[in-house]
């Protein structure tokens, strides 16, 4: 009885033993199992803070390499300035996003791939840049070449200028001396005119009645006289030349009137003289006489009428009469 009561004890004792070390294996089992995971999990999480890491610091190698390149474009032209301001903020805004991204391991390979893009953007932001600074540069130099022209046209018109005034303080020379010249000539011609011109004397006006038939009656009363005969002598002048000669008659009215006016000539001062009666007649170095007849075809006026004779514009004599 008691032996078989002891066998129970012992395989009771057998049985719980075994279950225990059943559990035991099985909790080792499972913490070995754990271990295993927790230890894939720790390798992954390494690789990617790995990554993680070496993503910013790529991120921020081309951050500030593009940064410092930048800046070194710039120079005192404000609109290559602003680009350069705008080149910037954008690249904050792509460092801000991928280092967003780069917080969140699910995330990793979007971060991988704008890491990736960024160097291409920059590029193309650089070359933006430098595509503005050498138009720049081109204008500089358009601007500069355009100052020098500018320089150039502004002395070739000083110049020409100065050439314009020196030539036309010449021509006011020129002109000024022909003038003098002209003048001189002029007033030499005049001399030689007026040394040329023929003095007369004896200037004597006879009044006279005229009928159809008979001879002229001599008359001072100015009522009967219709004409007057003027008469003068030439004073011979070695300075005039033989040939042609013409005098210019002038009688003058008690009212200061020319007498029967057939036109005018130009005095040796330049003056319009209206004349009564041109004579011409052939001039031979000697003396002689010429008259004129005068028939205005009205009335006469009372009083004393003067007598002028110009000879070349310049007076040659003159005289008076008078009819009652």
């Amino acid at each position: 009885m008691s032996t078989t009561s002891g066998n129970n004890s012992k395989n009771t004792i057998l049985g719980v033993a075994a279950a225990v070390i059943i559990v035991l294996l099985g909790v080792n089992g499972y913490m070995i199992y754990n271990r295993s995971q927790l230890k894939t999990q720790n390798t992954e999480l390494a690789a990617d803070l790995d990554e993680t890491t070496k993503l910013k610091e790529e991120l921020n190698k081309q951050y500030y390499s593009a940064l410092s390149e930048l800046e070194g474009m710039r120079g005192t032209n404000e609109e290559l300035n602003a680009l350069i301001d705008q080149q910037k903020q954008e690249l904050d805004g792509s460092k801000a996003r991928i280092e967003t991204l780069l917080k969140d391991k699910g995330n990793l390979t979007k971060a991988r791939t704008e890491v990736a893009n960024l160097q291409g953007r920059i590029n193309q932001l650089l070359a933006e840049v430098n595509t503005l600074r050498g138009e720049n540069e081109t204008l500089k130099g358009d601007v500069s070449r355009l100052g020098e022209e500018k320089t150039q046209l502004v002395s070739t018109l000083e110049a020409e200028k100065a050439t314009t005034s020196q030539l036309s303080t010449a021509k006011t020379q020129l002109e000024t001396e022909k003038a003098d010249l002209e003048k001189t000539k002029s007033d030499l011609a005049k001399k030689v005119t007026a040394a040329s011109a023929i003095k007369v004397q004896e200037v004597d006006a006879t009044g006279l009645i005229t009928k159809e038939k008979g001879k002229p009656a001599k008359s001072n009363s100015a009522k009967k006289v219709n004409q007057v005969d003027v008469c003068f002598e030439i004073i011979p002048n070695d300075n005039a030349e033989v040939g042609q000669e013409v005098f210019h008659i002038r009688v003058i009215t008690p009212k200061g009137e020319t007498l029967a006016s057939e036109g005018s000539f130009t005095s040796g001062a330049g003056d319009d003289v209206p004349f009564s009666k041109a004579k011409t007649t052939s001039y031979n170095k000697g003396e002689s006489k010429i008259c004129a007849s005068l028939a205005p075809g009205a009335p006469f006026e009372e009083g004393d009428y003067k007598v002028e004779v110009y000879n070349k514009g310049y007076l040659s004599g003159k005289g008076t009469f008078k009819l009652k």
